[in-house]
């Protein structure tokens, strides 16, 4: 298939290019970093963990749960971080482009908090976990591959979406969440702030890219939609870390994960955890109702 060129990119972003500057911060002087925390403080939400409303939860003796909501708290911050990695390499060497010269001041902004974000979920998990985990192993994408230039180009905004929209999730959760130590409250907040605009631009781009699929050649759609749904279910997969398990001391993790994964608990928190996404993409046209079963 013949490259088509993309037609340039262009979005009123004035709103979003004015609470970016009025509500900026300094990160590296904004955060109150404790020596240590509290021993007896869950560092993730309880109920967000990837155990939460299973009998495996309930097996584990009190400390394995603390443990499970420190290790996975240092996962879903590992996870932030390499998202972050991975969507700031892609935005880099599109800054510049003709295609996004409408956009660019707000992607100089973008780049700014995302290396921000980056940087204090680094300094969260070396301070209290004294490592990351390692990057999981990508989505393979040979299924788009021969996909026209501008559906390559929805997707690759259309992962940074989701991922922005799923981490969103957890943050707005977090925030609010009073058995949490402040400083992961704190973090989770200022991550939650910031994602608001980098998701509503997200979706606005989304969007404006899906129209020239459609308009160019609508039989791409079925197959942007299909490789979306396995991404959706590759991002919910990655917050269920083996690793954690064994650091949280919990035996067979490899089989605790097939377990967690496919209980029905679990199966129904997913849906809560997408439940935004998926009503954003069943809107656009590019919901799992157009995926084959």
């Amino acid at each position: 298939m013949a490259v088509r060129e993309i037609e340039p990119i262009a979005l009123a972003l004035d709103r979003l290019e004015l609470m970016a500057e009025s509500g900026y911060y300094n990160p590296y002087t904004m955060f109150d970093w404790p020596e240590a925390i509290e021993p007896d403080k869950p560092w993730m939400s309880e109920s967000l963990t990837t155990l939460a409303g299973t009998p495996m939860w309930d097996e584990l003796t009190r400390e394995q749960q603390l443990a499970l909501t420190r290790y996975e708290a240092i996962n879903f911050f590992s996870l932030n971080i390499h998202g972050i990695r991975e969507l700031l390499s892609e935005v880099v060497m599109r800054i510049h482009d003709r295609t996004y010269a409408g956009v660019s001041e707000f992607l100089h902004h973008f780049i700014g908090e995302e290396n921000e974000h980056m940087w204090f979920f680094a300094q969260f998990c070396l301070r209290y976990g004294g490592k990351l985990y390692p990057a999981q192993p990508s989505l393979r994408a040979d299924s788009v591959e021969h996909l026209s230039a501008v559906a390559r180009e929805l997707i690759v905004f259309a992962r940074i979406l989701i991922f922005e929209e799923i981490v969103d999730h957890y943050n707005a959760h977090m925030a609010t969440d009073m058995d949490l130590p402040v400083i992961a409250r704190e973090i989770n907040r200022v991550h939650h702030q910031d994602e608001s605009r980098h998701v509503a631009f997200g979706r606005m781009i989304f969007v404006n890219l899906l129209e020239q699929v459609a308009k160019r050649d609508p039989n791409e759609v079925p197959l942007v939609a299909e490789y979306l749904e396995s991404y959706l279910s590759y991002s919910i997969g990655t917050l269920y870390n083996p690793a954690a398990y064994r650091d949280a001391g919990i035996p067979d993790a490899l089989a605790l994960r097939r377990r967690a994964l496919e209980h029905p608990a679990r199966q129904a928190a997913h849906e809560q955890v997408l439940k935004r996404t998926r009503k954003f993409l069943s809107k656009v046209g590019v919901g799992r109702e157009l995926v084959k079963r």
